[in-house]
């Protein structure tokens, strides 16, 4: 229940912290993990702080020095432990600390099972996925570099880049890259650079080490700052055995700081050298083009029509001139086949022409209505006839027939 309090009528604070005691008691027993700071021993009594690794968070934890011998030499500073304790509240001093009961080192094989756990979460989220992956600039205009203060992985890098192109710029952002304090100072890099409209590359970079060391690469918290960068990442983390979860989210994965470099940057003696071969071969290119279409030219006019244009215009006109001629000898000898076939014709119709008959003396008998008279008992007496001469027509009536 919440405490009714006014002005006018005030708790006192030894209220206050009891409530809050009571308050904190109903928690019991809990297990915490957390990364050991500041452990200090005195007489029988061990002093530590548990901080959180991801947030900048911690609470103070007290246990007997029997508790921690217990556990083993692996409790040291840095380590990574589970304490089993009780949430003490202070009511004289108004101070809040944990109580152990036990404390246990988180070993090797149990931070592997959980990283491999984590791995398989933010693989089925698709974080892994290669399509997420964002490619580099060819030529970053400002790179920005998140490492240690004066660490051979920051060296490797500004070294190798600037050797290889030597006008590039970075913005170096120096952090914990180990430890408690690294997961956090790195984020807070990560979003510094990210939100620089000028840095176009963002490099993760730390040399080799023990896995433990490396295990702030691994953080869930860093692994998602990196996903959600709007800045291509490259991780540069330990060597090329090394294998961090940070490799597998940032776009790309360089073995070592070196690599990093060459991956970000290119060699501008490549770039030139590309260059010069590019420009010999579009010399190549453009020559062969122009012996091709010169080779062309030449062979068009070595032709007959273009080297003597007046012989080619003889030649057509000598084909002009015998054409017509042959049209004219076809057309003759057509005209005089043809009239020789007229005149035969001519001469048939003639010899076969009635008005020949006649002209031999021969006469055409014929009645009114134009018929021929073929036999002397087709007509009858005093009919009238038409007797039809070579030289005119007689007009005759019959007066009498004979027989043959």
């Amino acid at each position: 229940m919440a405490m009714e309090t006014t002005a006018e009528s005030p708790v006192p604070v030894r209220t206050v912290l009891q409530a809050v005691s009571g308050w904190i008691g109903r928690l019991g027993r809990i297990w915490v993990e957390g990364q050991i700071t500041d452990l200090n021993a005195r007489g029988g009594t061990v002093y530590m702080t548990l901080r959180d690794p991801v947030a900048n968070m911690s609470v103070r934890v007290v246990g007997p020095r029997a508790v921690f011998e217990a556990a083993g030499p692996a409790v040291t500073d840095g380590a990574r432990v589970v304490v089993h304790a009780k949430p003490d509240f202070w009511i004289n001093r108004g101070t809040f600390s944990l109580s152990v009961l036990e404390i246990r080192p988180v070993g090797v094989g149990e931070l592997l099972a959980r990283l491999e756990r984590l791995k398989q979460v933010l693989a089925s989220e698709g974080l892994f996925r290669p399509e997420r992956k964002r490619p580099l600039p060819f030529l970053p205009g400002k790179i920005g570099l998140i490492c240690g203060r004066d660490s051979d992985a920051e060296h490797d890098v500004l070294q190798n880049a600037r050797r290889r192109w030597p006008a590039v710029a970075f913005r170096v952002e120096n952090t914990a890259v180990q430890g408690s304090y690294a997961v956090g100072e790195v984020m807070e890099a990560l979003r510094a650079l990210d939100a620089d409209p000028e840095i176009d590359v963002i490099i993760i970079a730390r040399g080799g080490g023990a896995m433990e060391d490396l295990l702030p690469f691994s953080d869930e918290a860093l692994v998602r700052a990196v996903s959600a960068a709007r800045t291509p990442v490259v991780s540069a983390i330990g060597h090329e055995q090394d294998s961090p979860i940070l490799d597998l989210v940032a776009d790309v994965r360089a073995s070592t700081p070196t690599d990093a470099a060459k991956k970000a940057v290119p060699d501008v003696r490549e770039q030139l050298q590309l260059v010069r071969q590019l420009r010999d071969r579009g010399r190549r290119c453009l020559a062969g083009a122009v012996d091709r279409e010169l080779a062309w030219l030449k062979a068009v006019r070595s032709r007959p029509a273009l080297a003597d244009p007046v012989r080619e215009i003889e030649r057509q006109s000598e084909q002009v001139a015998a054409l017509r001629d042959r049209t004219r000898r076809c057309l003759s000898g057509a005209l005089d086949r043809a009239g020789d076939e007229l005149s035969h014709t001519r001469a048939r119709l003639l010899a076969l022409s009635p008005a020949a008959t006649l002209e031999r003396g021969y006469a055409i008998v014929q009645r009114e209505d134009g018929s021929v008279v073929r036999a002397s008992a087709a007509v009858e007496d005093g009919e009238h006839l038409h007797v039809r001469l070579s030289d005119g027509r007689l007009d005759v009536a019959v007066t009498g027939r004979e027989g043959s």
